[in-house]
């Protein structure tokens, strides 16, 4: 027979079914097992009065969690933005390094002889020959001599009270 080889040989085995189509019993199989539903919606849970203390323990928990975790965070994070800006003001000084190096050599080119000889020229600005040139000298009573004189009367002369006036 064709069942030989599952081990139906030497030992009976209980057959379900008949003739050739004929299964074995699967183990456990004549075990019922009975599910009941329950209907748990009148039962009233019992509140546990340290409920809400665990509850208030795990929130003050998170937050000093919370605040340890930004304190030891928060260096770094300022270390890395002053690098950032460290290497944005690097960059600008040697902008403005480079940018005074070109304004000090275009002063340079527009203070030279040569440039300011030709401007003197365009306007028709010459030098005057010796014996055009005339020297000014200082009359009597004007301000720059009298400016020394002026501060020594004042020194020297008493100013009078203002009086009220009423009298």
């Amino acid at each position: 027979m064709f069942t030989s080889w599952l081990g139906a040989g030497s030992r009976a085995v209980a057959m379900v079914g008949e003739g050739e189509f004929a299964l074995r019993a699967l183990p456990a199989e004549d075990v019922y097992l009975f599910v009941k539903r329950f209907d748990n919606a009148q039962v009233v849970r019992a509140a546990d009065p340290s409920e809400g203390q665990r509850c208030w323990q795990a929130i003050a928990a998170t937050m000093l969690g919370a605040v340890l975790l930004i304190g030891l965070l928060l260096p770094s994070a300022y270390r890395l933005l002053a690098g950032y800006q460290l290497g944005k003001l690097q960059t600008e000084r040697r902008m403005l390094e480079r940018e005074r190096a070109e304004l000090q050599l275009e002063e340079a080119r527009l203070l030279s002889p040569q440039r300011l000889e030709e401007l003197a020229r365009a306007q028709q600005m010459i030098d005057p020959e010796p014996e055009t040139v005339q020297y000014l000298t200082p009359a009597k009573g004007s301000l720059a001599l009298n400016f020394a004189a002026a501060k020594a009367k004042a020194a020297v002369t008493p100013v009078a009270a203002p009086t009220p006036a009423g009298q």
